[in-house]
């Protein structure tokens, strides 16, 4: 019995510990579509989506749980999310945000299951499936979404292929997006005499030797110079030869390796390279942080690019996506026509193909979810803005007019979602999604680029290959089991 109280008590502390866990409460403010646009939207949503009266989870509330807002706005700069907007206005619906911190989510999550408080939804990430699928933090989309209707034609394929266990798809995809880009600003391209990397992958030239001769021509420690800094550039590269580390079989319903592909090796010494030549920012000569970390928002994507001592900054395109003053300060002068980006280079020695990071837009359904239902309707308005051209339109239109992006960054942007959704993808499955030994090695090996003891690809193969393959059996009898169960 004393168990059982403290037990309760622990998990009241805990609960009562997530409030107010992501900081300052932000205050929502309301922006518009113009009347002509809001009436084209919803005209056009009667062609893709059911009557009201006929939709399960109309006129409801749904709690989305993240570390960020993508529905609300903040700011008068920001864009209104049309997806949202059609599920506020044709199905009278909200959305509650149930705020956390990242480093936290997990745990914090957690908390509220166990409390029997779970939220509906939270966001399509790389690192939720198989993990958190097999543990039950998520559950199966198959009752609430008919993959069938046309609306998720060009979607459900790649549901089943990357998301599924049996028959169970965990995760409600509604896009697909490029998972990382490299941005520069075009005037200290100029200024260094490089090539403009949007002119050299439109002519097939932007290729990893050109990208490594700029970085290595770029780089001087002396003047406080690198190519790169940020998280997610050694990672992106590593998966820019088109092969992750380790890739789902569905046909056999196992995870494999793929440490023995050349490809990889190739893009393994790209990094060792890179490392070796003092084009990165050395991270652990720092104590293992980014230039001005706590300092820049623009940090964590590598810092420097506006005042010319980064030449790339690496993220996923929502990095340099927002309010025109900030993206100005932090990056390039927007109104100047100094931001631009590209897909990661190729490899040269590869078949040809430009691979791109293929990453899901949409949600994972929380486990004892209350609403189901409105999560699944959520998601319909998000696949029908990603297909109908009228919305397609008006995105287009509020960041030409949000964000002032030119029609080459427009055109760049919709190349980078084509190539995203072709036969050229590339989809690693990130952090703890699979197990955190097994995501551990993964990520280690990603990040040896960053490392300041940066190996070759025959010293990283040597070090991990016997213990990826160990794990890798625990992970697919992991998933037997649960299959058979």
């Amino acid at each position: 019995m004393f168990k059982k109280v403290m037990a309760i008590l622990l998990t009241a502390i805990l609960i009562a510990g997530l409030v107010g866990c992501g900081g300052k409460k932000r205050v929502p403010i309301e922006l518009t579509l113009s009347t002509e646009d809001a009436e084209a939207i919803l005209n056009a949503a009667g062609i893709y989506l059911p009557p009201v009266e006929e939709a399960p989870g109309a006129n409801s509330t749904i709690q989305w749980y993240a570390w960020f807002d993508d529905f609300h706005n903040y700011s008068e700069g920001e864009i209104v999310n049309t997806g949202f907007f059609t599920f506020r206005e044709r199905y009278g619906c909200d959305i509650e945000w149930v705020e956390c911190v990242w480093d936290e989510r997990f745990t914090q999550l957690a908390n509220l299951m166990l409390a029997g408080t779970s939220p509906d939804f939270y966001n399509a990430e790389t690192e939720n499936f198989p993990y958190y699928a097999l543990h039950g933090t998520f559950q199966p989309i198959n009752d609430y979404i008919d993959l069938e209707d046309p609306l998720w034609s060009g979607i459900a394929d790649y549901m089943r292929n990357y998301f599924s266990i049996g028959d169970d798809i965990y995760l409600l995809c509604t896009d697909l997006y490029f998972g990382s880009i490299l941005a520069y600003n075009r005037r200290v391209i100029n200024e260094w005499g490089f090539d403009d990397p949007a002119d050299l992958f439109y002519n097939n030239e932007w290729t990893w030797d050109e990208f490594y001769e700029m970085c290595s021509d770029f780089s001087d420690p002396d003047d406080d110079r690198y190519a790169l800094d940020g998280w997610f550039y050694s990672r992106a590269l590593q998966r820019s030869c088109g092969f992750p580390i380790v890739s789902y079989d569905l046909e056999s319903d196992t995870f494999k390796s793929n440490m023995d592909n050349p490809a990889l090796e190739r893009a393994g010494n790209l990094l060792y390279d890179l490392n070796k030549n003092e084009c990165i920012f050395p991270y652990y000569s720092k104590g293992y942080k980014v230039r001005n970390q706590g300092s820049s928002s623009a940090a964590d994507f590598g810092d420097g690019l506006k005042e010319g001592i980064l030449l790339f900054s690496c993220g996923g395109p929502y990095h340099i996506t927002g309010p025109v003053d900030e993206i100005s300060a932090e990056y390039a002068d927007v109104t100047a026509n100094e931001l631009m980006f590209v897909p990661m280079p190729r490899d040269p020695e590869g078949d040809g193909k430009q691979f791109v990071e293929s990453d899901p837009m949409g949600y994972c359904i929380v486990k004892d979810a209350p609403n189901p239902q409105g999560v699944a309707l959520l998601a319909m308005c998000d696949r029908f803005k990603a297909i109908d051209p009228t919305v397609m339109s008006v995105d287009r239109m509020q960041k030409m007019e949000k964000y002032l992006w030119t029609d080459e960054m427009l055109e760049m942007y919709d190349l980078c979602v084509e190539l995203a959704n072709g036969d050229n993808v590339v989809l690693a499955y990130d952090e703890n999604a699979l197990g955190s030994q097994l995501g551990t090695i993964c990520t280690d090996i990603e990040r040896n680029g960053m490392q300041s003891d940066a190996q070759t690809w025959a010293q990283v193969k040597e070090a991990h290959a016997d213990q990826i393959t160990y794990y890798l059996e625990e992970l697919n009898a992991e998933v037997e089991e649960f299959m058979n169960s």
